[in-house]
């Protein structure tokens, strides 16, 4: 996949519909190249993560298509990778940047209890989606550049929304949730949005695994983030497709006529057992699942072209709430989004996926057989 990236589209930005814009989907598939950067210490993974990112960094730490002032959670998803740039180079660029995004976490609009809202245009709302955006770049700035303080603002992001989104009856989060209860998608009562959309709970479990590798284990709120995540894959779990371990656009709603088999949220959900199972918050227990799930997107989402190019099949393009389209969660709503074949997110979920998958059956099968693991992570 990281082949057919590099030859078919060496400029992310300049993919159908992105027009250079400033958009979260680069930071999906570069977080996929980095991780195949730290496995092999090919350059190339490296450089292709730089060429995508400098069209965007100016020499004095101005990002090209961003502004502050929007208060959009989104716009700092791709700041994850200036971590890497910044250690590997040295340019001030990537620092500026960095704490550009760092700078719009300070006056960043909250609800009352201090979660993140989605985006100013959103106000008082909490996405799943948000989590994946801003928590994980949050943390890593914390602890690289400000000694690691104020790291329970980072925790509480996760533990704020499980109490709002969690679904008592199935242990699914909803996609969103309303506080103040105005939305025309979400529940006069509840505030939430009726719906389990795959992808959101794709995007919250990736960000819960990416700050439990970075968040120090004696950290007060530690464990509790693990029972959240093993809690939500638990849940997940038990709506596997049975016949091809994958999991569908609307979770619990398989029957349902329209209903289909999402690549993105199988390839997030497959990611975060993965490295749930390599950072050892998950048990053995959870080997058959994740097994399941990977064979399931190989074989249900993968086609090879005659050129030897990876396609990633049955990707919903985009989901949100609100908005000018006047989203508004319901079943029909998220199945009449449109599917396509090599959504940079799928695509970005996917790499990262298989290099998890991969890493973590070449540590386990070195346990045992007792050969020398270069741990690369």
């Amino acid at each position: 996949m990281a082949e057919s990236l590099m030859e078919r589209l060496p400029r992310l930005y300049e993919d159908l519909g992105y027009h250079g814009k400033w958009s979260y989907d680069y930071g999906v598939v570069l977080k996929g190249f980095e991780l195949l950067w730290k496995q092999t210490g090919e350059r190339r993974y490296l450089d292709y993560i730089a060429v995508n990112l400098d069209y965007f960094i100016q020499e004095d730490g101005t990002v090209r298509g961003y502004r502050q002032d929007e208060y959009n959670i989104d716009h700092i998803n791709n700041g994850k990778l200036l971590f890497t740039l910044y250690a590997e180079t040295g340019l001030d660029k990537y620092r500026l940047a960095a704490e550009s995004f760092r700078e719009q976490l300070r006056t960043h609009p909250r609800t009352s209890e201090g979660a993140f809202w989605h985006k100013n245009i959103y106000p008082y709302q909490i996405w799943l989606d948000g989590l994946y955006m801003g928590a994980p770049f949050y943390l890593q700035y914390l602890l690289t550049f400000e000694e690691g303080q104020g790291l329970e603002d980072v925790t509480k992001q996760f533990m704020v929304c499980e109490q709002h989104t969690k679904d008592p009856n199935t242990g699914l989060l909803f996609h969103a949730w309303d506080e103040k209860r105005v939305q025309p998608w979400c529940d006069s009562e509840t505030g939430l949005s009726p719906n389990f959309w795959g992808r959101s709970m794709g995007w919250y479990l990736m960000a819960l695994a990416d700050v439990l590798e970075l968040l120090p284990e004696d950290h007060a709120d530690y464990a509790e983030l693990v029972r959240i995540l093993r809690d939500t894959l638990t849940a997940l779990a038990k709506f596997q497709d049975s016949e091809t371990g994958v999991w569908y656009q609307v979770v619990d709603l398989s029957d349902r006529k329209g209903n289909y088999l999402e690549a993105s949220a199988s390839s997030m959900i497959t990611y975060t057992i993965a490295k749930g199972i390599r950072l050892g918050v998950l048990d053995d227990s959870w080997n058959a699942v994740l097994d399941r799930a990977y064979a399931g997107i190989i074989d249900e989402f993968v086609l090879v072209t005659k050129e030897g190019w990876v396609n990633l099949n049955k990707n919903c393009q985009v989901a949100g709430l609100g908005g000018a389209g006047q989203r508004d969660g319901t079943y029909a709503y998220y199945i009449s989004e449109p599917i396509i074949t090599n959504d940079q997110k799928g695509v970005g979920a996917f790499l990262q996926a298989c290099a998890e998958y991969e890493h973590l059956r070449v540590k386990q099968h070195s346990v045992k057989t007792g050969g020398s693991y270069a741990a690369g992570l």
